[in-house]
């Protein structure tokens, strides 16, 4: 059963993302600020020790499989509250809560990964210092698709 929300001004329908694909935005974005903040990304491997350092174990599959939106919803509250703890960032953000605070840690991330991604821009306008200004807006429109996501999910 898809649930549909009114898209805009023309009343379209667009499907609302499932909770599979809601949790693997907000892994995805974990993933994608770890980058930002000038850090190598994770790997499966790395997020999988930590997690089995925490006492609790990660398959390879799971991981894919919630990072890319597909499967079951993995509702694990101690797999994921330890995921969280992984990122240093509040459980609630993947577990869900009726108060803002999951709001408030994603815009966070998003405003740390919209700000890695104009320090980009700024280096390559300042690298190609005489390259003509139509040649930058293309640049900066191409770094500005590719770069929020740029990060591998799979963490490989």
């Amino acid at each position: 059963m898809s649930t549909r929300t009114p898209n805009g001004a023309d009343g379209t329908a667009a499907p609302l993302p499932t909770p599979q694909l809601e949790l693997a935005r907000k892994l995805n974005l974990l993933l994608d600020v770890v980058v930002a903040e000038g850090t190598t990304p994770y790997t499966y491997r790395e997020i999988a020790a930590g997690l089995k350092a925490r006492k609790v174990s990660l398959s390879r599959a799971r991981w894919q499989y919630m990072v890319k939106g597909e499967g079951p919803l993995v509702s694990d509250e101690r797999l994921l509250t330890e995921i969280a703890n992984f990122f240093g960032i509040a459980p609630e953000y993947l577990l869900g809560s009726d108060d803002d605070l999951p709001e408030r840690i994603d815009s966070q991330l998003e405003l740390v990964r919209m700000i890695r991604v104009k320090r980009v821009i700024n280096f390559a306008a300042r690298t190609l210092g005489d390259t003509s200004p139509e040649a930058l807006r293309e640049i900066t429109k191409l770094l500005e698709e590719k770069l929020p996501g740029g990060s591998d999910p799979t963490g490989e």
